[in-house]
C-alpha cells in the first residue's frame, strides 16, 4: 500500500477521537453526570494502561522465552527491559514535575484585590499558567493519549507497507473505536470545570480540537513513520512512555473521584470504561490483529 493511502488510515483512526469531546461543552452537567463521566474516563484509562504495558513487554517476554529455548539474548532482553523501565519512568515523573512547575506559576506572583482581580492577574500570568486545574488536567491527558496512538500509528503504517492490508484496516476500525471513547477520557476533567463563583467554564471549539489534535493527531505521524520503517525499541519507547503518563492523570481522575465520596458511581464508571475498552480490543483480535 502505498503512503498517501496509509496516511489516510491513520488519519481515519485518529480522528474519530473527535467523537467524544462536544460533552465538554454540556452547559449544565449534573453532579452523577460529571461523576460517573470521571470515573468512566478512569475505567478507559486504567484499559490502556494495561493495553500499553502488555504490548510494551511482549518483546521482553518473547526474548525471555526465546533464551529459555536456548537461541535468545540476554543482553537484548536486559536492553528492552531498561527502555521498558527508563520510559514508564520519564513518562510519569516528568509530568509529577511539569505539574510541579505549573502549579509554581500559578501561585507565583502577588494576586490583585478588588473587582477583576482574579482576571488581571490571569492576564498578568498568562499562558498555561493561568489554565484552571481542570484545563491543564485534560491537556496531560490528551498528551497521554497522543503518546499511545503514535504506537497505534507505528502498528497501522507497518502493517499497510508490509502488504497487510486486511490487517491494517482492522487495525483501523479498533483503533478508531479506542479513540471514540478516548475522547470522553480527556472531557471528564473539563465537566467540573468551574470558576470561584461556581459558574460553568466552557471550553471553546478551538481549545476541544487543540486537544483532540494533541491525542489523535500521533495517529496519523505514526502511520507515517511506520510505514517508512520497523522498530520495536521505538514502540516500547512511547508505549512505556504512555503508560507512565497515563498512570499520573488516573492517580488525579481518582483524587476528584475520592472527593465526591460517591464510591457507588466510581463503581458504575469504572465498570463502564473497562468494559468499553476490552470491547474495542475484542472487536481488534476477532478481526485477527
Amino acid at each position: 500500500m502505498g503512503l498517501g493511502k496509509t496516511l489516510l488510515l491513520g488519519f481515519i483512526a485518529g480522528v474519530t477521537i473527535l467523537l467524544g469531546l462536544p460533552i465538554g461543552r454540556i452547559r449544565r452537567p449534573a453532579v452523577t453526570m460529571r461523576l460517573l463521566l470521571n470515573a468512566t474516563a478512569v475505567g478507559v484509562l486504567l484499559f490502556l494502561v494495561w493495553d500499553v504495558l502488555s504490548a510494551a513487554w511482549e518483546p521482553i517476554d518473547a526474548e525471555l522465552s526465546a533464551i529459555h529455548e536456548g537461541d535468545g539474548s540476554l543482553g537484548k532482553a536486559l536492553g528492552y527491559g531498561v527502555l521498558f523501565a527508563v520510559g514508564l519512568s520519564v513518562g510519569l515523573l516528568s509530568l509529577v514535575a511539569y505539574e510541579k512547575w505549573m502549579t509554581k506559576r500559578a501561585l507565583a506572583g502577588p494576586r490583585p484585590a478588588g473587582p477583576g482581580a482574579m482576571a488581571v492577574d490571569e492576564l498578568h500570568r498568562g499562558g498555561m499558567a493561568g489554565w484552571s486545574p481542570a484545563r491543564r488536567l485534560a491537556l496531560l491527558i490528551a498528551i497521554g493519549i497522543g503518546l499511545h496512538n503514535f504506537a497505534e500509528g507505528l502498528a497501522i503504517g507497518q502493517s499497510a507497507a508490509s502488504g497487510e492490508i486486511a490487517l491494517a484496516v482492522v487495525l483501523v476500525i479498533g483503533f478508531g473505536l479506542h479513540n471514540a471513547t478516548e475522547g470522553f477520557g480527556i472531557c471528564a476533567p473539563l465537566a467540573a470545570d468551574v470558576d470561584e463563583t461556581g459558574v460553568r467554564r466552557i471550553p471553546g471549539w478551538g481549545f476541544l480540537i487543540a486537544l483532540g489534535t494533541i491525542a489523535g493527531g500521533p495517529t496519523f505521524v505514526g502511520a507515517a513513520v511506520g510505514h517508512g520503517f520497523t522498530s520495536e525499541p521505538v514502540s516500547v519507547a512511547f508505549l512505556t512512555l504512555a503508560a507512565g503518563s497515563i498512570l499520573y492523570v488516573v492517580v488525579q481522575l481518582l483524587g476528584v473521584a475520592s472527593r465526591a465520596k460517591r464510591p457507588d458511581l466510581l463503581g458504575y464508571g469504572l465498570l463502564l470504561g473497562l468494559f468499553a475498552g476490552f470491547l474495542t480490543d475484542a472487536i481488534l483480535i476477532a478481526g485477527g490483529a
